[in-house]
């Protein structure tokens, strides 16, 4: 009986990749039908130097392998990732995505600036399960973000994907 709820609790840690802070109906229903594909960024494409030094951080990690509760180069999950990417340029955010999305300023998502965190429900419903970095923003809008996917490890993907897209929550502005 001991084992099961180990391996219960542990489930529902993988899942949640360390969340447990719900969000608001408002944004999910927003996030849900918001389209994403064609976003009008109000991004003018400069970045300080400051916010190119935490993505060509985040960069040296990209092939390195999920691990849940991994916070160092021999694998990473996704709040693990970013606290360490943050770490190293001497800002602090909290272990658990769900405290990370309540640090800073929440933006909409036509003002997401590399740096800026993305979040996501990626078990459905509204809870905080995901976070990633903006990692750059293109011409046509399409935001991509850096981030530990539990199945490819540190990657970039791009909220045009469908996945993506459908589980997004809203932006946080942590800089």
């Amino acid at each position: 009986m001991k084992q099961l709820s180990v391996v219960l609790i542990a489930f529902s840690m993988i899942i949640s990749c360390g969340s447990s802070k719900n969000v608001s109906e408002k944004n999910k229903s927003v996030a849900r039908t918001e389209n994403l594909r064609k976003l009008d960024s109000k991004f003018d494409g400069k970045v300080p130097k400051s916010i190119n030094a935490i993505l060509k951080d985040a960069e040296k990690y990209i092939g390195t392998p999920y691990k849940f509760g991994g916070n160092t180069s021999s694998g990473f999950d996704c709040s693990g990732f970013t606290v360490k990417v943050f770490e190293e340029n001497d800002f602090k955010l909290p272990r658990r995505s769900s405290d990370q999305a309540l640090t800073g300023k929440e933006i909409d998502i036509d003002e997401v600036k590399p740096g800026d965190l993305l979040f996501f429900a990626t078990g459905g419903g509204s809870r905080v399960s995901h976070v990633g970095i903006v990692h750059d923003i293109g011409s046509d809008g399409e935001v991509k973000f850096i981030h530990a996917s539990t199945s490819k490890g540190v990657i970039i993907s791009s909220l045009n994907e469908k996945y993506w897209n459908k589980a997004y929550l809203h932006a946080q502005r942590v800089l």
